[in-house]
């Protein structure tokens, strides 16, 4: 695969063609070698019945996040498993997932990832999480 000279652009675009991405407004904030932020801003109708952000997101984001970390080291890949730790319920304007390589490889590549809720500039730690996502092979 040839390296994209910006990382960003790149992911930005890959990142719109995922229907689900769209529908909840999942965004590339930040991609750089090894590593890649997502974001989200609340909206009341991405929360489960207590109001906060559904569990089931928190995933999504994790698993996108380190999905886009691996890519800018080994290229295309899909999710073989994730795993999330819930620390706290994910209450926010907004929420950004922070996600760096932990070891690249030729068939899998490892990542770690922490979520964060964002209220009135102040981030706390909401989940942490890992992934391990497999090359695609074309």
């Amino acid at each position: 695969m040839t390296q994209p000279t910006d990382w960003l652009a790149t992911l930005q675009a890959v990142n719109q063609t995922a229907a689900l991405h769209r529908w909840c407004g999942i965004q590339v904030l930040r991609a750089d070698p090894g590593e890649a932020d997502v974001g989200l801003a609340w909206r009341p109708d991405l929360g489960q019945h207590t109001g906060f952000l559904h569990a089931g997101l928190m995933g999504a984001m994790i698993e996108t996040a380190g999905g886009y970390a691996a890519a800018t080291l080994v290229g295309q890949v899909v999710a073989s498993h994730y795993s999330v730790n819930c620390l706290r319920p994910a209450v926010g304007d907004s929420f950004v997932a922070r996600a760096r390589v932990v070891k690249p490889g030729k068939q899998q590549t490892f990542t770690a990832c922490d979520l964060f809720a964002i209220n009135d500039g102040k981030e706390t730690l909401v989940a942490t999480g890992e992934t391990v996502l497999l090359a695609v092979v074309a």
